[in-house]
């Protein structure tokens, strides 16, 4: 069981000079002072090392501690503070051993002083084994952690595709060849949707196209039409004609045609081209050469810029694709060599990389636009 400490009064002068008068206080101590309270008042004498004792009692026990903390450092135990904890409590359970060493107050204010620089020495010394164990332990995970992160990489790539993560520019060149292909055989990015082909190629040809289209371009058209005031029609017609003219005209107060607010409109927007399906990219033939003019302001004339940039460009991609994969006139050849040899003139001419930036200057148009109010 524990054990109940007693607190004692403690009597001792306080005087500062031999002919002062006996100031007598209360103070109390862990330890019994035994007194006889029957002797006169010259044989009351203090216990003068009752105090010191017990202040040395207490330093040499917080010395105690702060050794077991060293220790617990040095071991590198995980369960610092519950050892701790544990620590204290055997202290106090364990104090008696403490209170048994006797210390005079010289030796008392000698390990005052030398206590605490003993220990910052040991804990100097003790961290630089703790570094080098430290350096062990990391090279042995090292194998470990990186076994387990190619380990979890494949599995979210397997089973989440979309958040797998890969080089933007990596899937801009899945996606140039998926359309040379397709310029080819025109029923593979239908067969990539509708997932007949399975193959790793054909995932991760799928996998750039949605990254595309999720990530890189549909955000940055949504928060274009969330900050603007163009009205619906207007924006059905700006998706459905992949070709724009803005063409400078004088300025005219009226109706902006796309946000219809009453406007000094100095711009005319001619918008042209076949609708085409945003999977396949497919071209329709239906009213091929249909034109809408459309008188706008200065503001929403730059937003159908940026917006129509984006919202098309993976069907002007696909357009320039056919186009080279008609222009090169080698019919005996397979598909994969064909499809391969152009790929790589595209690549070393640095055509491929020109496009890129290309998207990359049109979402980065996106993003400043934004900024405007």
């Amino acid at each position: 069981g524990k054990r109940k400490r007693l607190s004692t009064s403690v009597l001792y002068d306080s005087d500062e000079s031999e002919d002062s008068d006996i100031l007598v206080r209360k103070v109390f101590a862990k330890r019994h002072c035994i007194m006889d309270e029957d002797e006169s008042s010259e044989e009351q004498q203090p216990d003068k090392t009752c105090p010191t004792e017990d202040v040395c009692t207490r330093k040499q026990k917080a010395f105690a501690k702060l050794k077991e903390l060293s220790r617990q450092i040095t071991t590198g135990s995980s369960c610092y503070s519950e050892n701790y904890k544990d620590s204290d409590d055997e202290a106090e359970t364990e104090e008696e051993p403490f209170y048994e060493l006797s210390f005079t107050p010289e030796e008392c204010n000698e390990t005052d002083s030398d206590s605490m620089k003993d220990f910052v020495v040991e804990e100097e010394e003790d961290d630089d084994d703790d570094d080098d164990n430290a350096d062990d332990r990391k090279g042995e995970k090292q194998p470990q952690q990186k076994q387990l992160n190619t380990s979890n990489s494949t599995l979210l790539a397997y089973y989440i595709p979309h958040l797998s993560r890969c080089d933007h520019y990596v899937h801009f060149k899945r996606i140039v060849k998926a359309f040379l292909i397709n310029a080819i055989d025109d029923t593979f990015l239908s067969s990539l949707y509708d997932g007949t082909r399975q193959k790793q190629y054909a995932r991760d040809m799928l996998l750039s196209l949605h990254y595309l289209d999720d990530r890189f371009i549909q955000p940055r058209l949504e928060n274009l039409i969330s900050r603007s005031r163009w009205k619906d029609r207007y924006k059905e017609r700006v998706d459905c004609y992949p070709d724009v003219h803005i063409i400078l005209k004088n300025s005219k107060k009226m109706s902006c045609q796309a946000c219809e607010l009453s406007r000094y409109c100095k711009f005319n927007v001619l918008l042209s081209g076949r609708l085409y399906n945003s999977r396949t990219l497919e071209a329709d033939n239906f009213m091929s050469d249909d034109r809408q003019v459309l008188k706008v302001g200065g503001v929403c004339a730059n937003r159908t810029r940026v917006y129509h940039n984006l919202k098309h460009f993976k069907y002007k991609l696909y357009v320039d694709c056919s186009s080279i994969a008609e222009l090169d006139g080698v019919d005996d050849e397979p598909v994969k060599d064909t499809v391969e040899r152009l790929f790589s003139h595209l690549e070393d001419s640095g055509w491929i990389q020109k496009r890129y930036n290309d998207l990359e200057d049109h979402m980065n148009d996106a993003d400043s636009f934004q900024e405007e109010k």
